[in-house]
């Protein structure tokens, strides 16, 4: 059913939730595929010289629960705002569905400028699936 299964990760509570579900999903189809995105926006203020090492931190929990669900993954790293990224990378490319937690790292610009879950499902030509 979902053969290939695009993963919007931030290293957040609700990513790591997201991505269980992701593994679920993965396990229904045989020979299924999960893109794992994660949009750093380098025009931010938390943009820092060891961007690496924290990025790699937080992606951390999620390669965790990929690994422990034996699933095929495949991890990019992307420069840019993470809605705008996830929408373009989800359409620009050939996938069965989006997953994405609800909330972010970030809660204040979710309140000023709206979630990127809400972005993604109103924007993304798939089927989107909001993880609480």
């Amino acid at each position: 059913m979902f053969k290939r299964i695009l993963l919007a990760s931030d290293g957040s509570e609700h990513a790591a939730r997201a991505t269980e579900k992701a593994v679920e999903l993965a396990k229904l189809t045989e020979k299924s595929f999960i893109q794992v995105i994660y949009a750093v926006d380098s025009n931010s203020k938390s943009y820092t010289l060891n961007r690496d090492e924290k990025r790699d931190n937080r992606i951390h929990t999620t390669k965790e629960i990929l690994d422990q669900g034996n699933v095929e993954y495949e991890i990019t790293f992307i420069d840019g705002d993470a809605a705008r990224t996830i929408i373009q990378f989800a359409n620009n490319n050939r996938f069965d569905i989006v997953v994405v937690g609800s909330r972010g790292l970030n809660p204040v610009k979710e309140m000023l400028l709206g979630s990127v879950s809400h972005k993604v499902a109103q924007q993304v030509e798939i089927p989107v699936l909001i993880v609480k």
